[in-house]
């Protein structure tokens, strides 16, 4: 403290901190990186392909995690995810999964529509009211993808869907997981 006295070491000692501080990049000042704004659509692509795992089962249980990793990104970060980008992960993922083509590019839109929608109402969620939210979504999707298999001429009960509808819902919080890791490796250096 006593060599501070002198105006040189003041000096000298301002000229240190100020270069310190110039040289350690700030975490608020730090950009993402290189096409950082794709790989949140790049994540929900990949997720789509997870249902084609060479696994055998007599009634599909396998979840959409197209649709869930969207959710989880959209509650995540709503400006990770552009609303127009919905139509063509949409697109996407009914191509890969053999859906009739356009289902997944009106519940990915409605989805996002009404997303939009509750951001514009709430003040502020918790996980567990994410959690519901992400629950009425893929629900009511599940129950549209009935209704439209049973008119193209696909009749089986209801019951049927409850399975993946179930492990859907329950794989939520591995999905909010994996997109907040995701994020979190977008945005470091």
């Amino acid at each position: 403290m006593a060599a501070l006295r002198h105006p040189a070491h003041r000096a000298r000692a301002a000229r240190l901190m100020v270069r310190f501080a110039l040289g350690r990049p700030n975490s608020l000042d730090r950009r993402p990186k290189r096409l950082a704004r794709f790989i949140p659509a790049l994540s929900v692509a990949v997720a789509s392909m997870l249902p084609l795992a060479p696994i055998v089962a007599e009634v599909g249980w396998m979840p959409n995690t197209g649709l869930l990793l969207l959710l989880a990104w959209r509650l995540l970060r709503s400006d990770v995810i552009p609303a127009w980008w919905a139509a063509p992960l949409g697109v996407w993922n009914d191509l890969v999964l053999g859906l009739p083509i356009g289902f997944s590019v009106v519940t990915f839109t409605a989805a996002m529509i009404a997303l939009d929608l509750l951001d514009r109402r709430t003040m502020w969620r918790d996980y567990w009211l994410e959690w519901l939210i992400a629950a009425c979504l893929v629900i009511l999707a599940e129950v549209a993808r009935w209704q439209v298999d049973a008119a193209m001429g696909a009749r089986y009960p209801l019951a049927t869907i409850l399975p993946s509808t179930a492990i859907t819902l329950l794989s939520f919080p591995l999905a909010a997981w994996t997109a907040s890791r995701i994020d979190r490796w977008r945005l470091s250096r």
